[in-house]
């Protein structure tokens, strides 16, 4: 208390100031119970807003360091239990609760706006298994959204590797609980999904209370896991309530340790189905195989039953065509042109005869006679020359000669049918090649049009 003597003397405003602060330094650790109004962020990080009730109003303030250590970042509207100290500042003349601690007075009304917001997104389909999406069967690399100490993460990694020893895995360190916690996961899963380092992401803590675990109960993180392109797992520890994050994800495990087996098979257990299956795979081809070689012996069979019938047939086929081919040989047809020739010679003789004796009868000059002779033998004659010219001829064309100068008439082993150009045949076909002597059988391998 100030002395009458010294109230005599007029104070300076700091010495006034200075003993305000003196006098409140008592009020510390103090209990403040009220509701939040004004909430904004200053520079630095500091938090200014006002604790009221239906009366009274203080001013209030949240240094970053104790931001960052508080359970839940306070909002407008709620009701929660502060503890801090009262100080004044002389610079503003402004009286303020110094906060260090925000506890939650009224957890049944919090309750009630995780209600709402659930509410909310389960009327967008955020909660619909439709929506959720697979983890892959094998991920090149898990991302893990976990703070960068304590046994969280240490489960995790030793659950991945020892389940998959050489699996890739990224860590985005974050702040699992405080104020700024709800900004520091979201921020990181961005990140996660810009990188595009792993397939598959691991959001977890160590479990903890409703305060506690406050931070996956937000909107923003839950829209982070909604915006993901990433299949999300969450494992917040052992709890009984279920947070937002929880019903958004992909994946809820209970435990880190669930998790990590959860986004990574065993490398064994691969490595084992794979030989099981290399296994039952040269099972199968070995019976396949054994299949086709009793398919292909029954064919074999039933060849050796159709193949003297099919070469009979063929023999018929053929029969009709060389018979044509026979008759309409050169040989043939010279043949039969020089026996029409000697026949003609025959009559034409005879009737040359017929017509000397006529002539001789008729004619008394013997000059006469003679000439008519002549003439019928140099008419006999040419006939003679042009019946020895064309036998030359037709001996030149004759198939025959055609093959001794080198020649060879080729025919279609099928349908007997003589081959004249590389287009009336294919590759695989089977040829019959006549030469000047003997005979070959061949199989075209190239056709040249």
């Amino acid at each position: 208390m100030l002395r009458p003597e010294e109230a005599q003397r007029p104070y300076t405003v700091t010495e006034l100031a200075n003993e305000i602060r003196r006098e409140l330094r008592p009020l510390t650790a103090l209990l403040v119970k009220g509701e939040v109004s004004g909430m904004k962020q200053g520079a630095g990080g500091h938090y200014n807003f006002t604790i009221r009730d239906g009366v009274s109003r203080l001013d209030a303030v949240l240094f970053a360091d104790d931001a960052r250590r508080v359970t839940t970042l306070p909002e407008d509207g709620q009701v929660f239990i502060f503890r801090g100290r009262v100080d004044f500042f002389g610079k503003t003349g402004r009286l303020s609760f110094i906060t260090d601690q925000v506890e939650f007075d009224d957890v049944g009304k919090l309750r009630a706006r995780l209600e709402e917001l659930k509410r909310r997104l389960e009327a967008e389909g955020a909660f619909a298994p439709a929506r959720k999406r697979r983890l892959p069967f094998l991920p090149q690399a898990v991302a893990l959204i976990t703070s960068p100490t304590g046994a969280v993460i240490h489960d995790l990694q030793e659950t991945i590797w020892e389940r998959y020893p050489n699996m890739g895995v990224v860590v985005y360190p974050v702040q699992v609980q405080g104020a700024a916690s709800p900004m520091s996961v979201s921020r990181a899963l961005r990140r996660c999904n810009d990188e595009a380092l792993a397939q598959v992401v691991v959001i977890a803590r160590g479990g903890g209370s409703f305060e506690e675990l406050y931070s996956f109960n937000t909107e923003i993180v839950a829209r982070a896991i909604l915006g993901s392109r990433l299949p999300v797992v969450t494992a917040l520890g052992h709890t009984s309530d279920r947070t937002i994050a929880d019903m958004v994800a992909d994946v809820e495990a209970r435990t880190p340790t669930e998790a990590g087996s959860r986004v990574v098979p065993k490398k064994a257990d691969l490595i084992a189905m794979l030989r099981e299956r290399e296994r039952r795979l040269d099972r199968e081809a070995g019976q396949r195989l054994l299949r086709e070689g009793e398919k292909l012996q029954v064919r074999r069979a039933r060849l050796v039953q159709v193949l003297p019938a099919m070469v009979r047939s063929r023999a018929e086929r053929l029969a009709h065509p060389a018979a044509n081919l026979s008759r309409l040989s050169p040989v043939q047809q010279v043949a039969r042109r020089e026996d029409a020739l000697r026949d003609r010679a025959r009559r034409l003789a005879s009737a040359a005869a017929a017509r000397l004796i006529r002539a001789r009868n008729a004619l008394a000059s013997r000059r006469a006679a003679d000439r008519l002779e002549r003439a019928l033998a140099e008419r006999f004659a040419t006939q003679q020359r042009r019946l020895d010219h064309l036998r030359r001829q037709l001996a030149a064309f004759s198939p025959e000669a055609v093959l001794a100068r080198g020649y060879s008439i080729t025919v279609d082993a099928e349908t007997g049918h003589v081959v004249r150009s590389a287009t009336e045949t294919a590759v695989d076909r089977k040829l019959r090649i006549r030469l000047a002597t003997g005979r070959l059988g061949a199989r075209v391998e190239q056709v040249e049009p």
